[in-house]
């Protein structure tokens, strides 16, 4: 009894777990998806129809917030660079340099209020971002909706015990191995 009073006094118990998060979310129809859902004109890759499936849910006013795309590498690599203008990719200090490819239309964005999470060639960092992310529901009464993207040769044997941890916090969020077909670079289909 004495240390439950004491704890209560300090606020109650922390860390503290929620198995469900209070706040209303609406998420797009099926309808949303229906250009997805049709037979494609031409083939396209894996990573596509997923950044394509993306952008429907950026448009969704109760989600947008809410997406966290992770990469654990180029996001070129997966033909992400379209977000780059879109939603911007996330630095706490903005951008520090005029980036080389400033000139084209999908150039090197890095934003304090981006969404990317764009984190080099660092598959743990990811792992540990998407996780975080991914238990924002229960430890925050913050649901977000985290997708890690990693290519599906390496990406997932580098982050197996994330896996299992990620498992028993009850982790809510979706890893994405790409990529199949191709993309935007020359050669890149041949590793996957």
């Amino acid at each position: 009894t004495y240390l439950h009073a004491q704890r209560q006094k300090l606020h109650g118990y922390l860390p503290s777990r929620q198995p469900n998060f209070t706040e209303k979310l609406e998420l797009p129809s099926l309808q949303d998806f229906g250009a997805l859902l049709e037979e494609q004109s031409k083939e396209i890759s894996t990573t596509i129809a997923f950044v394509r499936a993306l952008n429907v849910m950026l448009k969704n006013k109760s989600i947008k917030d809410r997406l966290v795309p992770i990469i654990a590498d180029e996001a070129r690599t997966f033909g992400m660079e379209g977000l780059f203008r879109q939603i911007g990719i996330y630095s706490p200090n903005g951008q520090q340099y005029t980036p080389q490819d400033r000139e084209q239309v999908a150039y090197y964005k890095e934003d304090e209020k981006g969404q990317i999470l764009q984190e080099g060639i660092n598959e743990l960092g990811a792992g540990c971002s998407w996780l975080a992310a991914a238990t924002s529901y229960s430890t925050n009464n913050l649901p977000m909706i985290p997708f890690y993207i990693y290519y599906s040769m390496f990406g997932f044997q580098r982050i197996g015990d994330l896996c299992w941890a990620a498992g028993d916090q009850q982790a809510r969020g979706f890893l994405i191995g790409g990529t199949s077909g191709r993309t935007t670079l020359n050669g890149e289909g041949l590793q996957h």
